[in-house]
Parts: structure tokens; sequence; C-alpha cells
């Protein structure tokens, strides 16, 4: 079995911002429609693209967590009580350092804050109307 191991910081980095682009593109989808229509399309394509890419790498990573643990055995292992080889502390170790290195936690407090934005934008303009 191949030993997982984490993605370099420049990988994580990169799809985080992509991420997070899409996520504003979406966002300010409210304020386009009003201020520029002609940009609503655009922008749409461009979050949508950019969330294609950001959940394509979040499923293989969840994929690659996954697959680790059944591998493994992980969880059976941990119900028994048994003994951790080398390479089961190695893969618990990649799996703890994943979820560790990860910026979801952050991804999400932005998404929240971007999403309240948006709401607030869209009340205001629609009372600027």
């Amino acid at each position: 079995m191949k030993r997982p191991h984490i993605m370099p910081k420049y990988i994580i980095i990169t799809f985080f911002l992509i991420g997070l682009l899409s996520a504003i593109a979406f966002r300010t989808i409210i304020v386009f429609q009003r201020l520029e229509p002609s940009w609503v399309r655009p922008v749409l394509y461009a979050g949508i693209t950019g969330y294609v890419f950001f959940f394509v790498y979040r499923y293989g990573i969840t994929k690659k967590r996954k697959k680790a643990i059944d591998n493994f055995g992980l969880i059976q292992k941990m119900k028994d009580n048994a003994c951790l080889t080398e390479k089961d502390r190695e893969t618990m170790l990649y799996l703890l350092s994943s979820i560790k290195s990860s910026p979801e936690d952050l991804n999400y407090a932005i998404i929240f804050i971007l999403s309240i934005l948006a709401i607030l934008a869209d009340i205001l303009l629609s009372m600027v109307k």
C-alpha cells in the first residue's frame, strides 16, 4: 500500500484561493446584477469553474483520507484497542496532519462573512433603487 502524504503547502494555498475567489464571485453577482448586469454571466461562469476545480480537489482529499483509513483498518484497530504498526502510525499522523494543515475552517468563516455581506449589499442596493 502506498503511504499517503500531505500535499505541498503551495497546492493547498492555491486551491484555497481558487475556492475563495469562487465564493467571492458568487456573492458579487448580487452587486453586478444591480450595477452592471452584463458582468453577471462571466462572474457566474468564473465562480462555477473555480468551484469545479476546488471541489474536485477537496473530493480527492476526502477520498484519499477515507482510503487510508480503510486500507489500514484503522477504525477497527482503534475499536479493538489493537497495537498499531509503524505504517498505521504514519497513516494516523498523515490523517491528523492533513486535517490540521487544511485551511477549510478559515474557508468556512470567510464564506459565512461574505454571505452576510452579500445579503446586506442586496438589501442596501434594494433600498437605493
